[in-house]
């Protein structure tokens, strides 16, 4: 029979934390980042480039810290939608045209795979935590400063 004291049972479950924090941590930080601005508002984002990096999205993370979010590029303006599947966090998302214009905002609740689209032809999308556009009184037709993205990858 193993025996576990409670000192290796504290080593082990400090070591299960510190494995999950690290890796949590470096899923976040395989993306590249941009700084943006819409009005006076400040926010840093991942930037969602390839297929794959959108396909992803913020699926399985547990939190998304305040101005911080996800801005995916796609290769050409279409009618783009979004879904929530396996996103474990509510959002708010901004669809966003070549010149940069805020098209529509939509708010995503989590897990849920109903479809959340454009209401005209876009090129980006930018997921930020539920109510942060509405908070500081974001609507559609401001611009988010920081466009084009870098390189994409397609």
């Amino acid at each position: 029979m193993l025996k576990i004291t409670h000192k290796k049972m504290l080593v082990l479950l400090y070591s299960i934390i510190c494995f999950h924090a690290a890796t949590s941590t470096a899923e976040e930080s395989n993306l590249k980042r941009q700084q943006f601005q819409i009005g006076t508002h400040k926010l840093d984002a991942e930037l969602a480039l390839t297929s794959e990096e959108r396909q992803r999205g913020l699926m399985f993370r547990e939190s998304l810290a305040e101005n911080k979010g996800m801005m995916f590029q796609f290769s050409h303006a279409d009618y783009y939608c979004m879904w929530m599947k396996n996103t474990l966090i509510p959002l708010s998302i901004a669809f966003i045209d070549e010149q940069g214009k805020i098209i529509n905002i939509e708010e995503m609740q989590a897990n849920n795979e109903k479809t959340t689209c454009a209401k005209s032809k876009v090129r980006y999308a930018l997921e930020m935590n539920t109510g942060w556009y509405s908070q500081r009184r974001i609507m559609a037709g401001e611009k988010v400063e920081g466009l084009p993205l870098a390189e994409n990858k397609q």
